[in-house]
């Protein structure tokens, strides 16, 4: 079923399914505890309209990650193919899924839209993707942004992505661009958006098939939502975090970590009371995703408990955007955020607290 086609078929089900249907869509995926208590709805009343919602196709559930005893509901998105990836083909694709959607990748219809972040996309990209900039679309000051609602509705449109499309993300290096970007169209509450498992590491190593042609693709209206500041942590955030439980992880190389290497500020070091996992312990060499429990077994082994609120960060944010899509959409971690200022803001502060092992020793 096409999203386009969701508001007819709302129309025949009870005010409880509206009222669920609109919470999903806005909140994202959600067990019946948290339905009932986002909607104030009773549990018969939540379970009636839930029911409703998934004979119409429009919903999808799956056993709670954290607790087994309870169903997790989403809103229904557009299948690929098969889940070839270990991981719910509504977050991350196969590069033999995207391949064999290639042909509707390259009609230019909104439905489908596959995104190429990086700035080698002129060497060659995968047929049917458009190109995002990560130093054009989305820097500024040497760090990475967070473009405001209508410069987003800006860039998306020109790209021929509306807001029910099906976008599926891809970038060089390991994904991180991608995932930063992934992140930023969650933040706006974009409904279906993917990461390409592998990026274009993978694709390239693996000879599967590039261009040179940019597609065409006609300029659409992109209606952006309000933002969700769940996934998204600030300076002020932060600060509080230092007296509170909230676990801060810095995923930058252990060298950055401990002040040892440049980085865009004025101090190095790390912010206090985090612990350090580096980046690169979510991908295999070869770009892909670990396994779940490969995935997990760092932040295990560092004491980062996924029940509790998590804040990364890393320099500008893109790095830590790839270890927020790995724990709160892979592993389903419930209270992640990210830090997206990182220490290109906050070791540039006169009065943030730094640790590094210079001053320690002073």
């Amino acid at each position: 079923m096409k999203f386009s086609d969701a508001e007819d078929v709302l129309e025949d089900l009870p005010p409880s399914s509206k009222f669920i249907y609109k919470e999903l869509t806005r909140e994202g995926s959600m067990t019946l505890k948290g339905i009932t208590e986002r909607t104030l709805l009773g549990s018969r009343t939540a379970r009636y309209g839930l029911e409703k919602l998934q004979e119409a196709g429009l919903v999808e559930s799956a056993p709670a990650i954290h607790d087994g005893r309870q169903t997790c509901y989403s809103i229904r998105t557009r299948s690929m193919g098969d889940d070839r990836t270990g991981y719910p083909e509504r977050l991350l694709v196969s590069p033999d899924a995207v391949r064999d959607m290639l042909s509707a990748f390259e009609d230019d219809d909104p439905e489908f839209r596959l995104v190429e972040v990086s700035g080698t996309y002129d060497e060659g990209h995968i047929p049917g993707a458009v190109e995002l900039d990560p130093q054009r679309d989305f820097s500024d000051a040497g760090g990475r942004t967070v473009p405001d609602g209508e410069r987003l509705a800006s860039i998306l449109g020109e790209r021929g992505i509306a807001g029910d499309s099906t976008v599926v993300l891809y970038s060089d290096g390991v994904n991180e661009f991608a995932a930063f970007v992934y992140w930023v169209l969650k933040h706006y509450r974009h409904r279906d958006v993917r990461l390409l498992d592998g990026g274009k590491q993978y694709w390239t190593a693996n000879d599967y098939r590039t261009t040179g042609r940019e597609p065409e693709v006609t300029p659409v209206e992109y209606d952006v939502q309000p933002p969700n500041d769940q996934i998204r942590a600030y300076r002020d955030d932060v600060q509080d975090a230092l007296s509170t439980d909230v676990t801060l992880v810095d995923v930058r190389s252990p060298e950055e970590y401990r002040g040892e290497t440049s980085v865009p500020a004025r101090a190095s070091g790390h912010i206090p009371r985090t612990v350090n996992v580096e980046w690169t312990s979510v991908v295999q060499e070869s770009g892909r995703f670990e396994h779940r429990e490969a995935l997990e077994h760092p932040f295990v082994e560092a004491g980062v408990d996924g029940d509790e609120e998590i804040i990364l960060y890393c320099n500008v944010g893109e790095r830590s955007a790839l270890v927020w899509f790995a724990l709160s959409e892979l592993l389903g971690y419930p209270h992640v955020r990210n830090y997206d200022g990182s220490w290109s803001e906050w070791g540039n502060l006169v009065d943030a607290p730094v640790e590094s092992p210079e001053q320690d020793r002073n």
